[in-house]
């Protein structure tokens, strides 16, 4: 068989494979390897897959990923384009849809005291109304700050 000898890094480039994934590999077995004097580490592969492989097979392969990725990238801007109209739209409309509350006289309290037959309203807060987003985002838990 005719092999080729490569270093832990160009096997890891040629196979598209980290370089912790081709030592896992040698320590497994799964691919012949050895060491030279210094310690490196060296993995054997068959001539014609490293050979179709250098030829760009990863390339193509890597590519394709890419460009896949880069579709979804422009799908996902388009959706967030178009979410971020529908809020700015309705939050435009939010004062159309709060209708101005009927205004309330404040209720009278008549007072039965000596010398006392005036009637005087009673001082009352008016309530405060909260947009719907506002409702929405902070619910009705949490009162208004004066």
């Amino acid at each position: 068989m005719d092999r080729r000898r490569l270093d832990v890094k160009q096997a890891a480039q040629v196979l598209g494979v980290s370089t912790d994934a081709i030592h896992k590999r040698v320590r497994r077995g799964t691919l012949d390897s050895d060491k030279d004097e210094d310690g490196r580490v060296y993995v054997y592969l068959d001539h014609d897959l490293a050979d179709d492989l250098d030829d760009g097979y990863m390339t193509d392969r890597r590519d394709a990923h890419v460009d896949s990725l880069e579709d979804q990238i422009q799908f996902l801007r388009r959706e967030l384009e178009r979410k971020d109209t529908i809020i700015m739209t309705m939050a435009q409309r939010i004062p159309e849809l709060e209708a101005p509350g009927e205004t309330r006289e404040a209720p009278v309290t008549v007072s039965e005291g000596p010398g006392e037959g005036e009637a005087r309203p009673k001082p009352q807060e008016p309530p405060q109304r909260r947009s719907r987003l506002y409702r929405l985002f902070f619910g009705p838990w949490r009162q208004p700050t004066p």
